[in-house]
């Protein structure tokens, strides 16, 4: 690596390592995501004595070439700091702790702490590992391996520090979007069976699995803990115009049943604060928060037509970020709970749609992660 982008890193690391008196004072943390930054140049081909060389149709010919960089990225306090120098890196996840990020770098799963030191690789293998999740005591990682692209998941864990691979589900059907418990004895997640989606539960070592929902021709799925049991999106899973959902709660036994938010435009699950009270989800191009329990819910922001979005609370629950796509376009943004005032952090563009136009294209997250502060949790 060149010294200058070495010292550029070294800098970008120290500032994240040690936040400004204003991030300290938000105690909010900072926002981690991925991005990619494609380059592409167009250059006239040349013979040796620099006239253009041109094919049999007479027309000159150009060769391309493309570079990609890009990595983890943070922003706190608005300042955007790069933490790791591979664009494979994706799907950050911090421990509850705020000391450790669990992420994927071209299929296998790494640890780092949230200065860009202490890079620890967890698993290695030709399978594909996904979507990890680092348990309420931050020593071990929940995560989808599969054998190959599109193949069903199975559920594993590992230590944090690297060691101890553990199976927790074998199945044939696909174990995916794993939340634990705030005692972490107990990991809920979705099983997809081809006929619909259900909730299950299972200890990390794989001892008492259980099945907690079974709807005939409606999919359970987006299961996340809260303060008295696991809340959840019920309807049609799909990602097509016939998809829907309301928002249920249950006991962490599948007991107890009850409708939390229906009737008025389908609701879908985003997240739930750390202490465990606080719901935010989508609904009617909009992210809304509720208390959970009884009220009216709040809309938070407007969503575009037909957009896809991904949004986290910050561990105070003060904050919102969202990642959202929609007509090409990218945004990461943070949003005021209590005010509704919003903040743009990053933006950039599909790849897929503008690729053939060359140029400089930067693609974010869409998994995103809000570093904990010492002193959240439920």
């Amino acid at each position: 690596m060149p010294k200058r982008s070495m010292l550029i890193t070294l800098l970008a690391l120290i500032a994240l390592a040690m936040p400004t008196a204003a991030t300290a004072a938000s105690k909010s943390g900072a926002v981690v995501f991925s991005k990619v930054v494609t380059k592409t140049t167009k250059e006239v081909v040349k013979d040796k004595e620099g006239n253009p060389v041109k094919d049999k149709d007479g027309k000159v010919e150009v060769k391309e070439t493309t570079t990609t960089e890009g990595g983890l990225f943070a922003v706190p306090d608005g300042n955007l700091n790069q933490l790791s120098e591979d664009p494979t890196d994706t799907e950050p996840a911090f421990s509850p702790d705020g000391r450790t990020i669990a992420f994927i770098r071209g299929g296998d799963l790494y640890s780092v702490r949230p200065d860009g030191s202490g890079q620890r690789h967890l698993t290695t293998g030709a399978e594909l590992d996904s979507a990890p999740v680092v348990s309420p005591n931050g020593r071990y990682v929940a995560f989808e391996r599969r054998a190959s692209a599109g193949s069903a998941a199975d559920l594993y864990t590992v230590r944090v520090l690297g060691g101890g691979l553990h199976r927790v589900t074998n199945s044939a059907d696909d174990d995916h979007d794993v939340a634990f418990s705030p005692d972490g004895k107990t990991i809920a997640f979705v099983r997809s069976s081809g006929a619909n989606d259900d909730i299950y539960s299972v200890r990390p070592s794989g001892a008492k699995l259980a099945r907690l929902t079974k709807t005939a021709g409606l999919d359970e799925f987006e299961p996340r803990y809260f303060a008295a049991g696991i809340l959840f999106s019920r309807g049609d899973s799909g990602k097509g115009p016939s998809a829907f959902a309301d928002i249920y709660t249950m006991r962490s036994n599948g007991r107890k049943v009850r409708p939390l938010v229906r009737g008025v435009g389908s609701a879908y699950v985003e997240d739930v604060t750390a202490d465990g009270h606080m719901l935010l989800f989508r609904r009617d191009q909009g992210l809304w928060v509720k208390r959970i329990g009884p009220g009216k819910a709040r809309k938070l922001s407007q969503l575009p037509d037909g957009s896809e979005t991904n949004a986290v609370f910050s561990s105070n629950g003060q904050r919102v970020a969202a990642f959202i796509e929609a007509e090409g376009r990218e945004q990461l943004s943070s949003i005021d709970v209590k005010t509704g005032s919003t903040t743009q952090l990053a933006e950039g563009l599909v790849p897929s749609e503008t690729s053939e136009a060359g140029g400089t294209i930067t693609s974010l997250g869409p998994v995103i992660a809000w570093q904990p502060s010492p002193k959240a949790g439920r």
